[in-house]
């Protein structure tokens, strides 16, 4: 078992954006001239939203998110908590972000924004692949969106993805 102290330094340098994985994404979406933002209000704080096709593109750790068995050749999701210290704690912790995951998904999606999530590890192992899975994913829902008529959120009554009806967002 690791000393706490060690534990504590390594968790404390985790960043929740701008990660590497996240960045070879956006870099790539960048490249082939797919535009998008990366700050926004949204539900669940998506790490790439494309507002114009409604998209929003989230770039999961394979730890934080409950991959990591996966990714690890484990036999199931609690056999990698079975040498950590805290077990409970971190297997508590990782549940609940994969609850929170499935929440933030479900009310996007009944806000009609499509939700493309992507583990990491297939970052990864195929870059090119995802940058073609979201490429077609927003360029298709884009030409969907050209097709629909024009209404803005006050006059169709549609609330934004956070349950705020119409509103700007304050940057952060």
């Amino acid at each position: 078992m690791r000393d706490p102290q060690i534990t504590s330094k390594i968790m404390s340098s985790v960043k929740s954006r701008d990660t590497r994985p996240e960045m070879a994404l956006r870099k790539a979406l960048w490249r082939r001239g797919i535009r998008f933002r990366v700050r926004n209000c949204l539900t669940g704080h998506p790490d790439i939203v494309f507002p114009g096709a409604r998209v929003a593109v989230f770039v999961d750790g394979d730890f934080w998110h409950g991959n990591a068995w996966r990714v690890r050749a484990m036999p199931c999701f609690e056999a990698q908590f079975a040498r950590m210290n805290n077990s409970e704690f971190w297997r508590a912790k990782i549940t609940a972000n994969m609850v929170r995951d499935e929440r933030v998904t479900r009310e996007l999606t009944d806000a009609s924004w499509t939700v493309y999530r992507v583990f990491e590890s297939r970052l990864k192992e195929d870059l090119v692949k995802v940058v073609d899975e979201v490429e077609q994913l927003v360029r298709s829902k884009a030409t969907a969106r050209l097709m629909e008529p024009a209404t803005s959120p006050k006059s169709s009554g549609e609330l934004l993805a956070d349950g705020r009806e119409g509103e700007q967002c304050q940057d952060r």
